[in-house]
């Protein structure tokens, strides 16, 4: 008989499912009785039988607050009424509204916290600087939860170090699944004529896109033919609209893509630049890595365990935008180290590759230890 399973996250779920998404909880649900509870972006559907969402509140600062406010309540709805063996949860806030849930309906459910990043930089680093005052708050509940929680479930290195630090064996370290398909379904291409890099992300301090922003005038300077495209959105937009204004020929904004618009965008480019602060994993790494091109990251969090420093991509120390610039300009301006640096890159992909069904195979087991235990 499967486990029933409640998966509880701040994820946005747009339903109905397609593409990647479908395919990765259409593979879960086939081994064990999901129940979903996320967010869902402004205008979407917010439930079906799998997912129970709730959209964005106005005014947007009351956002996030009120999720986490009402969550131990719709957590507690969910385990009187769907009755869960297990619970994998994202996040210590998460988490912690779980135990809280748990307490009040004397529910016997087992809690598996997924570590996905390092907490303490959660309102440091991410949204808008009100998240600052919830400092102290992440603080003390990242090691209550991690200590209270019936079992862990880390990403990369980075995040299984710093369960250990707070004295938790990790149960299973797998990374997020991974949408190959769209990064796979053809060969990579070889390099444009003109020397690109791209960033795919979220336009927040916490993936050091401001440092970016910071390196890109040296680097445009230096090599006037080079070009940056820019995909993602964020608290820092004003910047990307700042320099795209800037080089208004040479610099490219689009605040949003599908997967096969990004692969396209890769292959239009040379190297994926991520310099990012504070990194769980960088999936993003490994969707441009799949495409064989460059990988240009800061050493910091799980980026190192996909970049090898001068083998598939180079490694800058975050906030060092001067060196940054200069590991752009290295592999911008030499077409043989950016084609040599983006084949280990494809090889790196390929063994970082997991299907629908194999990340699914992670889960159940998972599950099933901490039901053991």
């Amino acid at each position: 008989m499967s486990p029933r399973v409640l998966f509880v996250s701040r994820e946005r779920f747009r339903l109905p499912l397609d593409g990647p998404q479908k395919r990765k909880w259409d593979a879960v649900s086939r081994v064990v009785e999901a129940r979903v509870l996320a967010a869902a972006p402004e205008g979407a559907l917010t439930r079906d039988e799998r997912f129970h969402l709730v959209g964005p509140v106005r005014p947007r600062p009351l956002d996030g607050a009120l999720y986490y406010a009402l969550l131990p309540w719709r957590i507690a709805s969910e385990l009187r009424d769907f009755r869960p063996d297990a619970a994998l949860v994202q996040g210590v806030h998460e988490t912690t509204a779980f135990l809280l849930a748990r307490r009040f309906t004397h529910a016997r459910t087992k809690v598996i916290i997924d570590v996905q990043g390092d907490w303490r930089e959660a309102t440091r680093l991410y949204g808008s600087p009100m998240r600052r005052l919830l400092n102290p708050l992440g603080d003390v509940l990242g090691p209550f939860a991690l200590r209270r929680a019936d079992g862990v479930r880390t990403i990369s290195l980075q995040t299984s170090a710093l369960a250990r630090r707070h004295g938790r064996e990790p149960l299973a370290t797998f990374a997020p699944y991974v949408d190959v398909e769209a990064f796979n379904a053809e060969p990579p291409v070889p390099l444009s004529e003109t020397p690109t890099a791209i960033y795919v992300g979220a336009l927040e301090r916490v993936k050091g896109f401001d440092t970016l922003v910071e390196a890109w005038p040296s680097v445009a300077a230096r090599l006037p033919e080079a070009k940056l495209q820019i995909v993602g959105n964020g608290e820092l937009a004003g910047l990307a609209a700042g320099l795209a204004a800037s080089f208004p020929t040479r610099v490219e904004w689009r605040k949003q893509l599908v997967a096969h618009d990004v692969a396209r965008a890769m292959d239009s480019s040379w190297l994926l630049v991520l310099p990012s602060r504070s990194e769980g994993l960088g999936r993003v790494l490994l969707e441009a890595a799949s495409r064989g091109r460059a990988l240009v990251g800061a050493n910091r969090g799980g980026i190192p365990d996909v970049v090898q420093h001068g083998e598939n991509g180079l490694l800058v120390e975050p906030d060092d935008a001067f060196r940054l610039a200069d590991s752009l300009i290295r592999v911008l301006s030499d077409r043989d180290e950016a084609e040599r640096l983006g084949q280990a890159a494809r090889l790196t992909g390929n063994a970082w590759r997991t299907t629908p069904d194999q990340y699914a195979e992670h889960v159940e087991r998972l599950v099933r230890d901490v039901l053991a235990g």
